[in-house]
């Protein structure tokens, strides 16, 4: 009998210990090629668009916008998928399965945010907005979902409380809350009576959210490049 309290109680602990896992954690270097690969992927589909097919953000909208998250998602997912928590009870596949799941739910929860905040309901827009969502879905969304899942308490101490502890949350954190907060300053001049193009939805506001995402990169690269090293005075 007190073998099988034992037997338990190690097995508790054990599970415990599987589900209390640090955040994983990469170095500066890798940090920052996870970060540039998702810039050049940015960087082409820009390219591609503009290059390629003649479509600019301000005057094509949408399509330019459809080439941005239909080439950022692999290169999203398949990234950040390799950084996911507990790999001992969670497969890359199931990651990457995280991450696909994570993509209409995230455009949902930025179309409803947009709507929420003033953005156009009418047919006229919703390619656009489809398509804004969607983009908004890879750059803020679906690197968390590929390496949180559904740890609601890691969301939460993440995005609500900006309690990041390791190297990825902070390449999953600062880059999410730059676009967010970048949309929204790129939505200030839209209701301006400029009567300039690029004041349409959501010319400005995917302005403003690329832009900010971008700073979110950059300055998670120097929060990566901290962490290490607080980390190595600690253990020296």
């Amino acid at each position: 009998m007190d073998r099988r309290k034992s037997r338990e109680k190690t097995t508790a602990k054990d599970a415990s210990t599987v589900e209390t896992l640090p955040p994983p954690q990469i170095s500066a270097s890798e940090a920052f090629m996870v970060n540039l690969v998702c810039v050049f992927g940015l960087a082409v589909a820009f390219s591609i668009a503009n290059k390629g097919y003649s479509f600019a953000l301000v005057s094509d909208p949408s399509p330019t916008l459809f080439f941005i998250w239909i080439i950022q998602l692999p290169i999203v997912i398949l990234l950040f998928s390799r950084y996911r928590q507990n790999p001992q009870r969670c497969t890359y596949l199931r990651a990457v399965g995280r991450g696909m799941l994570g993509v209409p739910v995230g455009a949902l929860l930025n179309s409803l945010g947009a709507i929420a905040l003033g953005a156009p309901v009418t047919f006229q827009y919703f390619p656009k907005t489809v398509n804004w969502s969607l983009m908004m879905s890879l750059l803020t969304i679906v690197p968390p979902s590929c390496v949180l899942g559904s740890s609601w308490a890691d969301w939460r101490r993440i995005f609500a409380q900006t309690k990041a502890s390791g190297s990825v949350e902070y390449l999953i954190c600062l880059p999410a809350h730059g676009a967010v907060i970048g949309g929204w300053f790129g939505a200030w001049p839209m209701p301006l009576d400029w009567e300039r193009p690029w004041q349409e939805w959501p010319i400005s506001v995917s302005y403003g959210a690329i832009a900010g995402y971008l700073v979110g990169v950059v300055a998670s690269c120097g929060f990566v490049l901290a962490h290490g090293r607080s980390q190595r005075v600690k253990r020296d």
